[in-house]
């Protein structure tokens, strides 16, 4: 008999068989820069990220709509320019990465991703935005 839990696992994809993730590491950057300041929809990502990443991203957007309420503010999608990227692999299945982005004129930021090879294609399991 098989095991009924077996069709909900996730498999493990090496990195070789993946494609390189830097257009997806930038472009997932500026998304979640959008996300946060609420000019872009969250369920654009969810194919990206795991339930973890969903969640705190989930919390973070519903803080920064509260700030913007509160200041009599609506969301404006902010000029993103994506600088370095640095990325290293610690093993095989796994990417992480440091991207440096200049939001708007003043405000330089980096974000940390890890993303990790799972059913075929690379999935955020971490994100956070210093």
């Amino acid at each position: 008999m098989a095991d009924p839990d077996s069709e909900f696992t996730f498999l493990r994809t090496s990195a070789t068989d993946l494609p390189d993730p830097e257009p997806l590491l930038v472009n997932l950057t500026r998304s979640v820069i959008e996300v946060i300041a609420g000019a872009r929809n969250l369920e654009q990502l969810s194919r990206w990220i795991s339930e973890d990443v969903y969640t705190t991203l989930v919390k973070q957007t519903v803080i920064t709509a509260r700030a913007r309420t509160l200041k009599g503010q609506n969301a404006v999608r902010p000029v993103v320019h994506v600088g370095t990227v640095h990325v290293q692999s610690p093993v095989d299945d796994v990417c992480e990465a440091v991207i440096m982005v200049q939001v708007g004129r003043t405000r330089a930021r980096a974000v940390a991703i890890r993303l990790e090879g799972i059913d075929h294609r690379w999935r955020a399991t971490s994100i956070g935005v210093l």
